[in-house]
């Protein structure tokens, strides 16, 4: 025991997380995990909210680079997720950029 702080702490100890998994592993994984489809009420409200988000992405991909433009979608969405409206997301991200670059 750490006698600075002397109760035991090998219950707390921290969790080893798993890094998510690459593809093709990722499919492989999820077939083992997965036997039903997690929250399938959110799925329809999550694609909707994301698509314009993609066709943006693809577009932008085609003047910039797949790189950039997944930076850019993932920012947005992550700024939603966070509760931030979708437009008020997408004028975020694109204010951070300066001459197509982060």
């Amino acid at each position: 025991m750490n006698p600075l702080y002397p109760y035991d702490m090998s219950y707390y100890q921290p969790q080893h997380v798993r890094q998510f998994p690459q593809y093709p592993q990722s499919d492989m994984w999820a077939d083992q995990q997965i036997k039903q489809p997690l929250y399938p009420h959110l799925k329809s409200q999550t694609l909707t909210t994301i698509a314009p988000f993609v066709k943006y992405g693809l577009k932008e991909a085609k003047a910039t680079s797949y790189k950039h433009a997944l930076q850019e979608v993932a920012a947005m969405t992550y700024l939603i997720g966070k509760g931030m409206d979708p437009h008020t997301a997408y004028l975020t991200v694109e204010s951070w950029e300066m001459n197509e670059m982060f």
